[in-house]
């Protein structure tokens, strides 16, 4: 006698709360692509945008994977930052000057104290600001990082500051 096979039902209101769940995970105003990996993935990769708030005449892109429904997104990222706007030397006078140079952005990526974060550090020899963007958890024995530089030739602030001795 064969049987039949009963198929259960997902409640209503779990299925609402998953949907719910997955369409706020892509509500981020920054975000300007989203592509998906595929069809039996939940990963996609996350393009967002960034404007330096103290150098707005920069606008930086960062690509990154987020993975939907997984409490740890993967820590590979790339940026891509170019200049968009002035750039002035009054600009260049607020920000950081020191090697380590400051964070523009953060954004965690997972529940377990994983960052990406975004430092902007001025290489006064070169005339260029450089933005790497790095993860704060290690994975399979290495920091991922990516960088990209904006240099300062033709903008108001090319030569407007010494480089500093012995350089």
């Amino acid at each position: 006698m064969a049987r039949r096979l009963k198929f259960r039902r997902l409640p209503t209101v779990g299925f609402v709360v998953l949907l719910a769940a997955l369409g706020l995970s892509a509500c981020n105003d920054d975000e300007v692509g989203d592509v998906s990996l595929g069809l039996f993935t939940t990963k996609d990769i996350k393009i967002e945008i960034l404007q330096d708030p103290e150098v707005p005449g920069v606008t930086c892109h960062i690509s990154s994977i987020e993975a939907n429904l997984q409490f740890s997104d993967p820590s590979d990222m790339s940026i891509a930052c170019r200049q968009t706007g002035e750039i002035t030397a009054e600009m260049l006078a607020a920000i950081d000057k020191s090697k380590s140079g400051n964070i523009v952005f953060r954004k965690s990526k997972s529940v377990f104290f994983k960052t990406l974060k975004i430092r902007r550090v001025l290489d006064q020899q070169s005339q260029s600001l450089m933005y790497i963007a790095y993860s704060t958890k290690e994975t399979s024995g290495s920091y991922k990082h990516s960088l990209s530089t904006v240099p300062l030739w033709g903008t108001k602030a090319y030569g407007a500051f010494s480089t500093p001795a012995g350089s």
